[in-house]
């Protein structure tokens, strides 16, 4: 029990896409750069990047903090490897999408039709699969970080437990609809998905990149970052450097690693027909409230109008991407583990919006 409990823990920062309501009022009397180092001094975070790309290719970048604690290194810019997390969704929904483009999958078809068995013959389409509401539930706070396993053993386990609704019912935010996802790339493009991303969406993001199977630690500059480790027992729910992961076990639901300004590049790429697409029909999501999901992202008020957008977490590391309807891409992260995300969200809101 003792196992599980601390699974559902980690879970909890895992992948997650956990977010208070966005201030829907004025934005804050704070400068970006204050509010950034409120966020590494107030809230006692490592670390804290925002990088904005306009239009027109202009980049600003800010920084707060440090790379690595006790070492007075200063945080990592723009162009320095984080791992992205859930912000990994959009990317593999927007494969998924170029896939329905070329008439390989129909998103109101069923997974089975492509992947027979698979599901143990639910009858869950590409759609809901994307837009989480099929009704599979969450398999990380399942998964034993002593005895991991992989993909068909973290599938094996959410079909196991108990759905959470029947298909397309309700949005419940799940990892285990893009762990499916990233298995419907391979099945209809004999592809391993990563080998499908990487010739497609990301062929342009030279910075962008999936670890490989074992690897543990960021190529390249990078910040260490800070959290619960569920993969270390010797830890003892205590606060650690997690920069070391096995990012490989994170799969199409959160695995890629890339930079701010790669994440920046991406949104602007994304062409605005495919991104309408994405959100039509979208639905109400609870986190965070007022905020609506589509295929692999977010429409999230904020105080200028809505931003196209996803969130996510790991083990040390909060990040935020996006962009608006004006072209103008954000991509904040920080090093650490918030106990609050407000002051997060505000930064970003500040950082699209002014």
């Amino acid at each position: 029990m003792r196992k599980l409990l601390a699974a559902a823990a980690a879970a909890a920062v895992l992948l997650g896409a956990a977010s208070p309501a966005l201030a829907a009022a004025t934005a804050p009397p704070l400068t970006l750069q204050q509010q950034l180092t409120r966020l590494t001094t107030q809230d006692g975070l490592a670390g804290v990047v925002v990088s904005v790309r306009e239009p027109n290719g202009r980049v600003t970048t800010w920084t707060s903090g440090t790379a690595e604690r006790g070492t007075g290194t200063p945080m990592v810019g723009a162009d320095a490897h984080f791992r992205i997390a859930s912000v990994t969704k959009p990317v593999i929904a927007a494969t998924v999408m170029r896939l329905v483009d070329q008439g390989k999958i129909d998103l109101d078809a069923l997974i089975e039709q492509y992947a027979p068995g698979l599901l143990d013959g639910r009858q869950i389409t590409v759609r809901q699969l994307l837009r989480q509401t099929s009704g599979l539930p969450e398999y990380w706070h399942l998964v034993d970080p002593a005895n991991p396993g992989g993909d068909a053993d973290f599938l094996r386990l959410a079909l196991d437990a108990e759905p959470v609704g029947a298909p397309g019912e309700k949005w419940f935010y799940s990892n285990t609809n893009y762990l499916v996802a990233g298995m419907l790339i391979e099945t209809v493009t004999g592809k391993d998905f990563r080998t499908v991303t990487r010739q497609g969406v990301l062929r342009p993001l030279t910075h962008t990149y999936w670890p490989r199977k074992g690897e543990m630690g960021i190529r390249g500059a990078h910040a260490h970052t800070y959290g619960i480790d569920p993969f270390n027992p010797k830890a003892q729910d205590k606060l650690v450097d997690t920069t070391q992961e096995p990012g490989y076990l994170f799969g199409a639901s959160g695995g890629l690693i890339s930079t701010p300004d790669d994440l920046n590049r991406f949104w602007q790429a994304l062409p605005n027909s495919t991104i309408t697409k994405m959100l039509d029909g979208a639905v109400a999501a609870y986190d965070p409230p007022r905020s609506r999901y589509g295929l692999g992202l977010y429409s999230y008020p904020l105080t200028c109008g809505s931003a196209w957008m996803h969130d996510g977490g790991l083990p040390g590391t909060r990040v935020l991407s996006g962009r608006n309807r004006a072209g103008r891409a954000v991509t904040l992260y920080v090093t650490g583990t918030p106990k609050d995300d407000k002051h997060i969200f505000q930064a970003f809101d500040t950082a699209i919006c002014s």
